[in-house]
This record gives C-alpha cells, sequence and structure tokens, in this order.
C-alpha cells in the first residue's frame, strides 16, 4: 500500500429518531436527525474483481454503527452523538483510520437549510 492510498466508505442521508437535545421539549421524545458518514479504512493493495468482502468493510456496519443507539441513553449534545458513532466504528474494526459524521438537526430547520456538525475523529 502507499502511503497516500486510502479506501473511503461513505453512508449519507440516513434519517434517524434519538433521543438528544437541551431544552425541556426536546429530553423526552427523539427527535429527528440526518446522518451521513464517510469512514476512512486501510487500503489494500489491490481489488481484484473476486477480492473478498473480507478486504473491506460491509456498509451495513456503518450503517448499523449511525442507526442503533442504546435504549434509554439520552445525548445533551448531537456532538455526542457523533462521538458514539465514531467509537462504535473503531471498536468494530482496527482497519478503521478516521471517522466523519455530519449530523443535521432536521427539526429545526425552517426553510430546508441544513443546521447541525461535521465531527471528524482519528483513531489514537
Amino acid at each position: 500500500m502507499i502511503a497516500d492510498d486510502r479506501l473511503q466508505l461513505e453512508v449519507h442521508d440516513l434519517d434517524v429518531m434519538v433521543l438528544t437535545g437541551i431544552y425541556s421539549e426536546e429530553t423526552h421524545l427523539p427527535q429527528p436527525l440526518r446522518i451521513s458518514l464517510t469512514v476512512d479504512l486501510a487500503c489494500a493493495g489491490h481489488y481484484a474483481p473476486d477480492t473478498p468482502l473480507s478486504a473491506s468493510k460491509n456498509y451495513l456496519d456503518l450503517k448499523r454503527a449511525a442507526t442503533i443507539f442504546p435504549e434509554g441513553v439520552h445525548f445533551t449534545l448531537i456532538e455526542a452523538v457523533g462521538d458514539y458513532i465514531a467509537e462504535t466504528l473503531f471498536l468494530q474494526d482496527k482497519r478503521v483510520q478516521r471517522v466523519a459524521v455530519k449530523i443535521v438537526k432536521l427539526a429545526i430547520a425552517e426553510a430546508g437549510e441544513s443546521i447541525g456538525i461535521t465531527l471528524v475523529r482519528h483513531r489514537r
């Protein structure tokens, strides 16, 4: 593998209901978030037509990390949601080198704008 080579896996625009927020009207009901992930994975030297999935990562693992949260856990900040997703992916697979999580708070958009964060974490 050449040092600059990298494989980026992407899963975008997952609409997920997450228990998050700081205001009283937000703390008891899940709110809709749109979550997108870009995950840098250690890259194989070459991908031949018959390369097995084990040389990459199943996209469903990314989707699950962004859509399945511990029951009853309230994330005060969406930044904590992003950290939870990144940490889940780092724990899942040692080849994950970097995770970028974009989270848009759908409930506060008034005219279709995207309001939210992008959190980028690197494996330490």
